[in-house]
């Protein structure tokens, strides 16, 4: 008996462990990606290190978990393929010396590895709708905290991020990155978690309320910010959403709903951006991609074309665009140019067909996974949860045609780890079921339910 005990007390021993450590990995995940954000992008290389040596020890605590458990158990993501070709590619351009400059491949192979570690450790971990409600809810204050931070700092701006440290090389600062787009590109992915929260009935009213504020909000700081693609970007995202809510048979409810988020968004617009944004906004036909000076991203789009006709199958190498470009840049200015300002191309031109094709692949197999998923999205939290991540994914592949949002850490590791969640398998959820009950049980109690 006491033999027995004693082995029944070890293995709860390790199940509480094992529980414990998966805990750890989710929310240690999910506090990563909220760091590199605040650490201006995670585009310096001290933010870039520590990102991947988090990664890094968050799977030492998968392997630890699997020890105690006494087997490994991997569930599989249909974008784990495509992931693993995309780094297969990138290994064989280093190890055939098929990139220009060796050290920038191996360094964006290391981040990307990163990048597929953090997907592999959500899937790993993001398995019941209960802990997809308190992340989401995470997400959603975090956003807002951020967002209300940005406007602050719009209130009263010195131009240096916190208001402590200024640029070297300049910027447009907003929020806790340098560049505005890039913060209207955090927005775009974090805006539909408060959105679809607001919308959705797995909540009580005062929840949904306090999520379409927050949403509203965070989508004020993307106009207030004066990024054009983060603007067009939004507009989709919500033309998405709108056009889902069209169908629900509560559509009176959400029109009302959609009216007054709009109201109270157009307000606190004209409240805090004023002639600036009317002068922003009025801008975009005029000036569609000016914004580095005189039209010049369509002619570093015209550049990057050239580049990759150069080298149309492996190209050039991942991550050296910076140094490549020069070569083929075909006017004269006093800026660095070190990315394209436009994703697709930037691509393009470092991996060539072969890697585009791999991406394709990618985006493919995601939205089939995104079709199965989220068609019940109102009832289901599953279908959610991938409505949300794939809101703030179409928004950046948007803005990706006009901006460079994949090339900054932190909000490519969060669209990398969205596209993950919409893609993998339903979440768990807790099911109602009925058992037997006695004639005396049936007397004092109706229906007996157990969970």
């Amino acid at each position: 008996m006491s033999l027995r005990r004693g082995f029944e007390s070890k293995t709860l021993r390790s199940e509480t462990h094992s529980a414990q450590l998966s805990a750890a990995l989710l929310y240690g995940s999910f506090g990563l990606l909220m760091f590199g954000p605040l650490a201006f992008g995670a585009v310096e290389p001290w933010s870039i290190f520590l990102v991947e040596l988090g990664s890094i020890l968050l799977t030492g605590l998968w392997f630890a978990k699997q020890w105690i458990d006494g087997e490994i158990s991997i569930l599989w993501n249909p974008l784990f393929p495509p992931m693993l070709a995309f780094f297969a590619l990138i290994i064989a351009q280093i190890a055939f010396r098929l990139t220009v400059y060796r050290h920038d491949t191996v360094s964006q192979a290391l981040l990307f590895s990163a990048y597929g570690l953090l997907c592999f450790l959500v899937t790993q971990s993001l398995l019941r709708a209960s802990q997809a409600k308190i992340v989401a809810v995470i997400l959603a204050v975090y956003g807002f905290a951020v967002a209300c931070f940005a406007l602050l700092q719009g209130v009263a701006p010195n131009g240096k991020l916190y208001w402590l440290r200024e640029p070297l090389m300049g910027g447009w600062i907003y929020g806790p990155y340098v560049n505005h787009n890039h913060y209207a590109g955090l927005m775009e992915i974090l805006v539909p978690v408060p959105l679809v929260i607001a919308a959705s009935q797995f909540t009580h009213d005062k929840t949904r309320i306090a999520a379409g504020i927050a949403a509203t909000i965070m989508v004020s700081t993307i106009f207030l910010s004066g990024s054009r693609g983060g603007m067009l970007a939004i507009f989709m995202e919500l033309a998405v959403f709108i056009a889902l809510l069209s169908r629900q048979k509560r559509a009176v409810r959400f029109a009302l709903g959609g009216g007054a988020f709009a109201i109270v968004l157009v307000c606190l617009l004209v409240w805090l951006g004023g002639h600036e944004l009317t002068t922003r906004v009025t801008s975009i036909s005029s000036e569609a991609k000016g914004e580095i000076s005189g039209g010049m991203r369509l002619s570093i789009d015209r550049d990057t074309i050239r580049m990759f006709t150069h080298r149309p199958v492996w190209g050039w190498g991942l991550g050296t665009f910076p140094v490549v470009y020069p070569r083929f840049r075909s006017f004269y200015t006093n800026f660095f140019i070190n990315e394209a300002h436009n994703d697709y191309l930037q691509f393009l031109a470092e991996t060539g067909v072969l890697g585009f094709a791999v991406i394709a692949w990618f985006l493919f197999t995601l939205f089939r996974q995104i079709r199965k998923k989220a068609r019940k999205w109102s009832t289901d939290v599953s279908g959610a949860v991938t409505l949300a991540c794939t809101l703030g994914v179409v928004g950046m592949l948007v803005h990706s045609f006009v901006d460079f949002n994949l090339q900054i850490p932190a909000n490519a590791a969060l669209f990398y780890v969205f596209c993950s969640i919409a893609s993998a398998p339903p979440l768990l959820q807790r099911s109602r079921k009925r058992r037997q009950v006695t004639s005396e049980e049936e007397q004092l109690v109706p229906t007996s339910e157990v969970v």
